[in-house]
């Protein structure tokens, strides 16, 4: 994944990472477009990435299957004082007849859900969120993949220049010897009165957390 990363922020002082995968940003970086193709729920759960697809809703007339689809998560996830206040503003705004924007649901769907919110939880729009979710995955999201705005988004999307790491020499010292384990980032001597396995063990060990943070950060 060379040149896709700033440097590790977890072994460095460079903050380059965190500024370039804030929630909002004026140009994401290349790698964060690409993850949004990997799957829908990899687009919805960026608030750069489910912003950009509102944007393409809109132009295609749709966006009031994402804003029920984000009214339903508040529900679910929200304070449990205020359920029953959003689940009546819910089918106000999405469900009821000549509602400002209604969501198109199959009648099964909508009964049992108008049937639920008469004893109003957390989870009583699950199935009509569901079907909105499904509804999106297979017709918008697609498109919106192959539209304009994306393809826009990607090629002026940043490639952050590849930092170059500093590397270190563990070394084991022994009674006897001093014995040159592995390369890495940092530095570190292990004191020659422990016994040589708990030594070789620790080196492993700082090994193991080296390749963890090169490969998966």
């Amino acid at each position: 994944m060379q040149g896709c990363l700033p440097s590790n922020p977890w072994i460095s002082d460079d903050t380059a990472h965190w500024t370039m995968n804030s929630e909002m940003v004026p140009v994401p970086t290349r790698l964060r477009v690409e993850r949004w193709s990997f799957s829908f729920m990899e687009l919805l759960n960026d608030v750069m990435g489910r912003k950009e697809f509102m944007t393409y809703l809109e132009k295609e007339f749709s966006a009031e299957n994402l804003c029920f689809w984000q009214a339903c998560e508040d529900i679910r996830h929200g304070e449990s004082s205020k359920i029953i206040e959003k689940v009546e503003e819910v089918y106000k705004n999405f469900l009821a007849p000549g509602a400002a924007r209604w969501v198109n649901i199959d009648s099964k769907t909508m009964d049992k859900t108008l049937e639920g919110i008469k004893h109003p939880h957390r989870f009583v729009m699950d199935d009509a969120q569901m079907h909105i979710y499904f509804l999106m995955k297979k017709d918008s999201y697609p498109r919106y993949l192959k539209s304009e705005l994306y393809k826009n988004m990607l090629a002026k999307a940043i490639v952050p220049q590849e930092t170059k790491k500093r590397g270190f020499v563990v070394t084991v010292e022994t009674p006897s010897s001093s014995t040159t384990l592995i390369h890495g980032v940092g530095s570190m001597t292990v004191d020659g009165d422990t016994s040589y396995y708990v030594q070789l063990m620790i080196c492993l060990l700082r090994k193991s957390l080296f390749f963890f943070s090169f490969f998966f950060f």
